[in-house]
């Protein structure tokens, strides 16, 4: 895990390659809900730095965006639907999404259970219907159970923290100005690969 993600700036030069997106493609294909199309375009790649690139090149960058949320390990993937929620700013965010921001990126900070249950009250106190909320939610679900403490554990499906984070993000390309959502979507991925790589993929906040 990048310095970076702790806190401070992204370093100079991040490093370039895949990276962590380098991992098996066919346990991830059936999460990505590829249609047809997208089906033929990424074809029998064996890893997902390749099914990326081949999405990119269809411009298919809602999947691609999915794909880049189920890949990345599960810390650098809320930290990205972080940067990508701050890199659309709502001018209306309300205190309850912009705690749970905050909780989501402290639990990347401190990856223990009070940050990741922590993590989840403050989604619950929005109503779950921000990119704010769901990178929250993603990081409750990153492991230990969803049971209220002291409850015999249920653990969360291993997708989960993927499922949560591909939300945020698409909801982060579509809010204010949903007709900038291609570009948004091309900017987060780029974002993505950048934490892959080792950087910390931060976004300048979106003007106008």
């Amino acid at each position: 895990m990048s310095g970076a993600m702790q806190g401070g700036r992204p370093p100079a030069g991040a490093p370039a390659g895949p990276g962590k997106l380098a991992v098996p493609f066919p346990p991830l294909r059936p999460r990505l809900e590829l249609d047809q199309a997208a089906e033929a375009i990424v074809g029998d790649v064996g890893d997902a730095a390749t099914a990326l690139e081949r999405l990119l090149a269809g411009n298919r960058l809602v999947e691609s965006a999915r794909l880049c949320a189920h890949a990345l390990p599960r810390r650098e993937a809320v930290w990205w639907a972080c940067m990508c929620a701050r890199g659309v700013p709502d001018p209306a965010l309300a205190p309850a999404d912009l705690a749970a921001l905050e909780a989501a990126e402290a639990w990347v900070r401190r990856p223990d259970e009070p940050a990741r249950r922590a993590a989840m009250a403050a989604a619950q106190a929005t109503g779950f219907r921000s990119p704010e909320a769901w990178a929250a939610v993603g990081a409750f679900w990153s492991g230990g159970s969803m049971a209220p403490e002291g409850a015999p554990a249920v653990p969360p499906a291993e997708h989960f923290t993927g499922a949560a984070i591909a939300g945020a993000v698409v909801m982060a390309s579509v809010r204010v100005k949903p007709e900038r959502s291609e570009q948004r979507l091309a900017r987060f991925v780029a974002s993505a690969r950048d934490i892959a790589a080792g950087g910390a993929g931060r976004l300048p906040p979106e003007a106008g």
